[in-house]
């Protein structure tokens, strides 16, 4: 289904409600830059990391795209846990994973309060800039705290850059982008105001500084465009 969710004017702020979530996959698509590539080598590095008994966890797995791509390639038995606070989200990507028959465990919980299993994996895709950065921090820290010895976490995030002119002319590229895909400049525009405050993006080095800070010893960027960044960090 084609995302028009910003076709009309807004009457609440940016939420993962039932209108987003029958058309977030087309949604995805259309507004996250080489989404298909960032998620091709997020698959590729969690293949590499799962062994036999393994746990992967993504974090505000929405409608359970990657990790259904995942289980279809896995030749190892591993455990994949999709969790999401959106019952919505969750609604989807029960019907995909029934329809792919895909073993995935999935769960309307909070990330923040959830008692996770040791893991080898974690995943979030732009789900910490979703998170207000007082308390983003500290669930990085029990992502550390959750992984295994050498395990990572995989994560990709809209991010800023703190050089004024720079960080203006990333938006705009960003905005052609958009109108690339069809967008409009009053869908473009109804959309930013809906995330006015709801979604924080850091620079990447601010990224990098919080995982270090959090318990892992590396951290990188493993694919960029322009504002939108996927990282690896390594415990």
């Amino acid at each position: 289904m084609n995302d028009k969710v910003f076709t009309k004017p807004i009457k609440k702020q940016f939420e993962f409600d039932e209108e987003v979530a029958a058309v977030f996959d087309d949604m995805l698509q259309r507004s996250v830059p080489f989404y298909k590539e960032s998620q091709k080598i997020t698959e590729f590095f969690a293949l590499k990391q799962l062994e036999d008994g393994g746990v992967a966890y993504d974090l505000g797995c929405s409608t359970a795209t990657l990790l259904i791509n995942i289980s279809r390639k896995l030749k190892k038995s591993a455990t994949l846990i999709g969790l999401d606070n959106s019952e919505a989200m969750l609604e989807q990507a029960r019907k995909k994973c029934e329809a792919f028959r895909a073993d995935i465990e999935l769960a309307n919980a909070d990330i923040l309060e959830y008692e996770y299993k040791e893991a080898d994996l974690f995943i979030s895709n732009y789900t910490l800039q979703f998170i207000r950065p007082l308390i983003r921090e500290e669930l990085v820290k029990k992502i550390s705290a959750s992984l295994k010895k050498e395990g990572i976490f995989i994560f990709s995030e809209k991010v800023i850059s703190h050089h004024p002119k720079l960080n203006k002319d990333l938006i705009e590229c960003y905005y052609d982008f958009k109108k690339e895909q069809g967008y409009s400049e009053y869908e473009i525009m109804q959309k930013r105001e809906a995330l006015e405050n709801v979604l924080v993006p850091y620079s990447e080095d601010e990224n990098i500084k919080m995982a270090k800070n959090c318990g892992f010893s590396h951290c990188e960027v493993v694919f960029r465009w322009a504002n939108f960044a996927t990282f690896i960090a390594i415990k």
